[in-house]
């Protein structure tokens, strides 16, 4: 028989854009904009991808990092307020086996000319098979990779 374990942990990130709320919260509910930063990232290959970007919606995407096994990111939307608060339920696979789940805030507060982002997140790591430490690396990385693409993204337009 194996042992089943679960860590609970949760973290906050802080991070300013110098972009109105609005144009940061588009990154993020629109769905061909969310791909480009969020999914296929440089060495990333992605399998597939949805978005139904509303209350009672879902987010799924399957992917893998080189050569290693398949993941995946099942999302269902509970609270929308537009160019103010996304709250969201998650969890990661490994295949088709969950290693954690979360509930995450994300709020979007004017910060001068640009937009002060509050992620907050609450966890459970299952098994052993992840870490708060990591978790937290890897949300600063995604939001480090909007500030890339906002920066191009107005740089286009």
């Amino acid at each position: 028989m194996s042992k089943h374990s679960v860590e609970h942990a949760s973290f906050i990130i802080e991070r300013h854009y110098d972009f109105s709320p609005t144009v940061v919260f588009k990154a993020f509910s629109d769905p061909a904009h969310k791909r480009k930063w969020f999914v296929d990232g440089e060495g990333w290959t992605t399998d597939s991808y949805e978005s139904d970007f509303r209350v009672g919606g879902f987010e799924r995407s399957r992917f893998r990092f080189g050569d290693g096994p398949p993941m995946g990111n099942d999302t269902v939307y509970l609270d929308i307020v537009p160019d103010r608060r996304i709250v969201f339920a998650y969890s990661m696979l490994m295949g088709d086996t969950p290693f954690s789940a979360s509930l995450a805030t994300i709020e979007f507060l004017p910060d001068g000319n640009g937009t002060k982002l509050t992620y907050t997140e609450q966890a459970a790591f299952l098994d052993g098979k992840d870490q708060v430490k990591d978790r937290e690396e890897g949300c600063r990385g995604l939001f480090e990779m909007l500030a890339t693409y906002l920066d191009s993204a107005a740089k286009q337009a």
